[in-house]
């Protein structure tokens, strides 16, 4: 598809949130790039259309990117911003995944109904995660978790009007849109191990457009996120984890050597197994895999 010069449309989900995130993205090519033309196009995707279930009862992930992907194929958009730990593990050849971010607080945590100080043991605690209810259980003995679906301001309500002891959120979404106020605990990833790739904006473009391509995108690109998803990805895929799992994996990079912790519930008997692994940041996605298969056979 022929471009249209120096003119870039970002699409975007159209909750707060996703369109904040795509104008931190939109910031970062307008610094890089004064001269590029840039706009912003919103849409509501399936997933944001489906409220009363959770994802894994209504196809996962892929539901928040579908008409993202429409789009861009279209041409009603050269580049989407997702947040990366919802974007499926198969990403098309034909809009590949081009970009990530500098890496938000990747962390989870406690959000208390408004005045509270302490967890309310009689009101379930807010997350459609397994992932964060399994480690929440374990790190208050006696809570109860429920589903909760709806954007952060939604959520938020819901835990005011009483639906809710308090909600298990992550730390970028709601840093990003300046509710670090509401924040009661964070939780260090040792104690509740965050979604992969949770924190780092994914980018996708046309694999024909030379411009973003080759221009724009490498120029933005953070190469450290970029070694994180491919580590945690590579977790993902390998262990075979979809969005109704909790296995899930976090890594960083310290004084030049990746750390990755790995996550994996053992449903057969009712078991939390955690490991981790230390190597090379190169060999990222190598060190995911190794992770995953050394979880799997414990």
């Amino acid at each position: 598809m022929e471009r249209n010069g120096n003119r870039i449309v970002i699409g975007s989900r159209a909750s707060r949130l996703a369109v904040i995130q795509s104008e931190l993205v939109m910031k970062e090519i307008g610094s890089a790039f004064p001269e590029a033309e840039l706009s912003l196009v919103t849409m509501k995707t399936t997933g944001d259309k489906i409220l009363d279930k959770t994802l894994d009862q209504i196809g996962g992930k892929g539901l928040f990117v579908k008409e993202l992907d429409e789009a861009l194929r279209r041409g009603e958009a050269d580049l989407t911003v997702h947040s990366l730990k919802d974007l499926p593990m198969d990403v098309p050849e034909d809009i590949p995944l081009a970009a990530f971010s500098v890496r938000e607080d990747p962390r989870d945590v406690l959000i208390l109904p408004e005045g509270k100080a302490e967890l309310d043991m009689s009101l379930p605690v807010g997350t459609s995660s397994k992932r964060r209810a399994l480690q929440i259980k374990e790190l208050y003995p006696g809570a109860e978790t429920a589903p909760v679906r709806g954007n952060v301001e939604t959520r938020l309500r819901k835990l005011d009007e009483g639906q809710y002891s308090a909600l298990v959120m992550a730390a970028a979404g709601i840093i990003r849109l300046g509710l670090e106020h509401r924040i009661s605990r964070t939780f260090e990833p040792d104690e509740l191990v965050p979604a992969s790739c949770q924190g780092i904006m994914g980018m996708q473009a046309r694999a024909d457009d030379g411009y973003l391509m080759d221009t724009v995108l490498p120029a933005i690109n953070c190469r450290e996120s970029e070694l994180s998803a491919a580590a945690e990805r590579s977790f993902v895929r390998t262990i075979g984890a979809d969005c109704g799992s909790a296995d899930t994996s976090f890594s960083w990079v310290e004084d030049g050597k990746m750390y990755i912790i790995g996550l994996r519930y053992d449903a057969e008997h009712g078991r939390i197994i955690r490991d981790r692994i230390s190597g090379d940041p190169e060999n990222a996605a190598e060190l995911g895999r190794e992770l995953a298969e050394r979880l799997l056979a414990k």
